[in-house]
């Protein structure tokens, strides 16, 4: 039986894990450095995820199989690289494939180079020479930190006094650290994502989602990780689908290659739908988070044949994917994406008939606590989206916490086109 190492410590690592626990070949599954809910599935091991000499030390000594990495920190600390030079199976990118979202100028760059399309740009790394430019254009204006930032490093100002704001806090106060402000022409029409498996030119699709960003119903409020996803999108055709998968997808992998930074892991599409066709918002270089735990519940594959095949180069069987739609709602923390408090009890979760999954949870006390802003993400399924909703929504209540909130409207797109 196969050993397993997830790292990460969110709702995304959970899922992985959920399904690795599922695989006929896996017998014993590891996290670093997991959460309180992973912990019911896994063994949680004490390791920071861009701690590379001690995730190699630990998967040397343990005898790793296969190590999945989650988190995209961890990947542009170059854990793959390590793991691959020391001989061991590694699902992941190297260093130098995650630029595709560790730097939005490089993604953008390559994009432009290879005719994926996307929204034109500029890039700037001084503040006044972007104020002026972004002060001559039309608003709303896309403001993205050119870098990391957790999910929150876009700002789409609404007029001149939030652009200012904006660049400000990125290229003045450095609030997601040292770097450039890519601006982009504004884009409108529904976004969806659209992950695939990648090895090298081989790219296996995964079904599409949506993700809700904004913080509040009727998607207001400030943009956060995202708040909830949901599975079978109404608004992209057949032929929708597949152009993205062949002039988007399957172009940039194509293009990672010639560029010498072959794809080994996820590809994460960021798309829209235009009123001039699909065009890409962003590349991710890992699982999207909340996407994945509502796309993975819908693998009858087994994964770790997936993960196992992408990390050694070869070619897995054909994916098989369930027809049915899952949907997804993430509890929050009061206050998130800004400050929240943290370590309020939760319970009710054994009474909830849906699958959990945990993103910033831990035990105190012997008490199930809140450790982070997005704190749980339940999964209803179901034969339609408003089915799958409608499961979810009445499991949401039995949840008790002083300290939660959600949203009320995850999927409301889909259901007005029903």
């Amino acid at each position: 039986m196969k050993k397993v190492l997830v790292i990460g410590s969110g709702g995304r690592e959970h899922a992985i894990v959920d399904a690795l626990g599922r695989s006929p070949q896996v017998g014993r599954i590891f996290c670093a450095p997991g959460n309180a809910g992973i912990s019911l599935q896994a063994t949680c091991v004490p390791i920071k995820d861009t701690d590379v000499e001690g995730l190699l030390g630990f998967a040397r000594e343990n005898g790793i199989d296969l190590t999945v990495v989650g988190p995209e920190a961890a990947l542009a600390a170059g854990v793959v690289d390590a793991f691959r030079a020391a001989g061991l199976a590694v699902f992941g990118h190297t260093k130098a494939a995650t630029q595709i979202e560790s730097s939005k100028e490089f993604a953008k760059r390559l994009m432009l180079k290879y005719d994926v399309p996307t929204a034109a740009y500029r890039s700037f790394s001084d503040y006044e020479e972007a104020l002026a430019y972004v002060s001559g254009r039309p608003f709303p204006a896309v403001l993205k930190y050119d870098g990391l930032a957790a999910g929150k490093g876009v700002v789409i100002a609404a007029d001149l006094e939030e652009a200012k704001a904006a660049l400000a806090s990125m290229l003045l106060d450095e609030a997601f650290g040292k770097g450039k402000v890519v601006v982009e022409d504004f884009l409108t029409g529904p976004e969806f994502s659209f992950m695939c498996f990648v090895e090298g030119r081989n790219v296996y699709p995964m079904p599409l989602a949506q993700d809700h960003k904004r913080a509040f119903d009727g998607d207001k409020g400030p943009n956060t990780g995202g708040m909830g996803a949901y599975t079978q999108l109404p608004f992209i055709t057949d032929e929708d689908r597949q152009f993205a998968f062949e002039k988007i997808l399957c172009r940039t992998a194509e293009a990672m290659v010639a560029e010498g930074c072959p794809l080994s892991g996820v590809l994460y599409g960021g798309l829209m739908k235009t009123p001039q066709g699909i065009k890409v918002i962003e590349f991710n270089a890992r699982f999207g988070d909340p996407e994945t735990e509502v796309v993975l519940p819908l693998l009858q594959s087994d994964i770790y044949d997936v993960f196992y095949a992408v990390a050694t180069g070869t070619q897995p069987q054909p994916l098989r994917w369930s027809d049915d739609v899952t949907l997804g709602v993430v509890l929050a923390s009061k206050g998130y994406p800004g400050k929240y408090e943290k370590g309020y009890a939760i319970e009710g979760l054994e009474d909830v008939d849906a699958k959990i999954y945990h993103m910033g949870t831990k035990f105190e006390d012997g008490r199930l606590v809140t450790a982070g802003g997005r704190v749980l993400m339940l999964i209803g399924q179901g034969e339609s989206v408003a089915q799958a909703r409608r499961r979810v929504y009445a499991e949401l209540g039995k949840v008790r916490c002083a300290n939660l909130f959600c949203r009320t409207d995850i999927a409301h797109c889909a259901l007005e086109m029903e």
